[in-house]
């Protein structure tokens, strides 16, 4: 297109803006209906001036030079940012990758300490299963010497009086008695105790074992994204998956929750080793104290049993003395008897003269030495007859205290039979029953 005459140069760049409407004002004396009016309004038309229209122009000569260099410059930076895009892409590719691989080795790290705590939770466990076996071993262990020690209390029940006592071989047995009642219930709080550590082992050990399984299940994944590169014909779009999950964790929370799993794990752990111990210490003192009162109810059973002999003994020597005192004292009284009967002649005798004397007649009826002599003499023989008949009753008094004594010492001696006869017979023979250590302690 040709310029205009005296312009060389390109016009210095003007605004682009729309140029104003050219409206000619209608004559005021003049109406819509005035002939005149109608004639122009064909000419009055909205119209550009020279001036503007070669302003337009120049505005459009500038508008492609600047599109040119705006087209050249958009190539330019377009190569530039294609190239850097490239770059920043390999460059974001690799961080990527190499981010998915130190992400890897955190994975592995904690996927091996939490398969090494659930190996660990696991062997605990069945330690702590076997000490909870020893346990209700143990426990079933009590029963027999409870049994033991309450048939003796009721076989010693059966014992006659004067033996029927309180005696210390009764103290001792009670003792042991109230000794298995609390030995039982500390065994049962304890196996409840172990049962519940147990319970808290496995849920732990559940909670790694899901944390492991989802360790694993990330670690595959992530080693398959790790895998992917451009060459890749599995590789496809997913504009959904550029967004961050709100629940997603951070890497403090994602570390912080797989450590507080082992803490916790670890902490179960500790308390199930100290719990074992406990039930080591437990059944080796429980075992003990049972196996040390029964050592003590034995002593006291052997004690008794020596000083009933000894009493039963010291019994059948005085019924050996007092069955002599009564063959002796039947044997005097049978004298004694004798003696009375053979005095009854003589007082026969002398009675018999005194009364034939009395039929003496008149004056004959004399007190004379004889008669005097015969009547002392009858006096003499009835005193005799009536101290020797008392005596006689006191013999015979005294037989019977004897044969009181006899049976009573008799009845006493049974006694001390049927005492020895319990508590040797039955209870120390049914105490031979009794389980050893090691049975008590869980271990048969």
């Amino acid at each position: 297109m040709a310029q205009a005459p005296g312009l060389l140069t390109a016009p210095q760049a003007v605004p682009a803006s729309d140029l104003p409407v050219k409206v000619c004002g209608m004559a005021l004396n003049g109406g819509p209906d005035s002939p005149g009016d109608l004639a122009a309004a064909g000419f009055h038309t909205a119209k550009y001036l020279p001036p503007e229209w070669y302003q337009r122009n120049f505005d459009l000569y500038h508008k492609a030079l600047s599109s040119c260099e705006q087209a050249e410059q958009d190539r330019t930076e377009a190569n530039e940012l294609a190239e850097h895009a490239a770059a920043a892409a390999q460059r974001a590719q690799q961080d990527s990758t190499a981010a998915l691989g130190q992400h890897l080795k955190d994975i592995h790290f904690w996927k091996t300490a939490l398969q090494k705590e659930i190996e660990d939770l696991d062997a605990e466990t069945n330690l702590l299963a076997a000490q909870k076996l020893r346990l209700e071993r143990a426990l079933d262990a009590t029963e027999v010497p409870y049994a033991i020690a309450m048939d003796n209390l009721q076989c010693r029940e059966r014992r006659q009086p004067p033996d029927l006592v309180r005696d210390e071989v009764e103290r001792e047995l009670l003792k042991e008695v109230e000794l298995i009642k609390s030995v039982q219930e500390l065994l049962k709080r304890t196996v409840m105790q172990a049962g519940n550590q147990m319970r808290l082992n496995r849920d732990h050990k559940e909670v790694c074992e899901l944390d492991w399984s989802d360790k694993v299940e990330t670690y595959n994944i992530d080693d398959k994204c790790g895998r992917y590169s451009n060459q890749s014909t599995n590789i496809q779009f997913h504009p959904s998956s550029m967004k961050l999950e709100e629940s997603a964790s951070t890497p403090e929370t994602w570390a912080k929750f797989t450590h507080d799993n082992i803490c916790r794990a670890e902490q179960e752990k500790l308390a199930s080793v100290n719990l074992r111990a406990l039930i080591d210490n437990i059944l080796h003192d429980t075992s003990k104290d049972m196996r040390m009162q029964c050592a003590a109810v034995n002593e006291a059973f052997a004690k008794h049993c020596e000083e009933l002999d000894y009493v039963k003994h010291k019994l059948e020597h005085h019924l050996k003395q007092i069955l002599k005192q009564i063959g002796d004292q039947e044997a005097n009284i049978a004298a004694f008897k004798q003696a009375i009967r053979e005095k009854e002649a003589p007082l026969k005798v002398v009675q018999t003269r005194l009364y034939d004397r009395s039929f003496r007649p008149n004056i004959e009826l004399c007190r004379d030495e004889a008669q005097v002599r015969l009547i002392s003499e009858a006096e003499e023989l009835t005193a005799f007859i009536e101290s020797m008949k008392k005596k006689l009753l006191e013999s015979e008094e005294t037989l019977r205290n004897l044969e009181d004594t006899r049976m009573n010492l008799e009845k006493d001696i049974a006694v001390k039979t049927n005492s020895i006869f319990i508590d040797r017979q039955k209870c120390m023979a049914h105490r031979t029953r009794y389980p050893n250590v090691l049975k008590l302690a869980g271990y048969q």
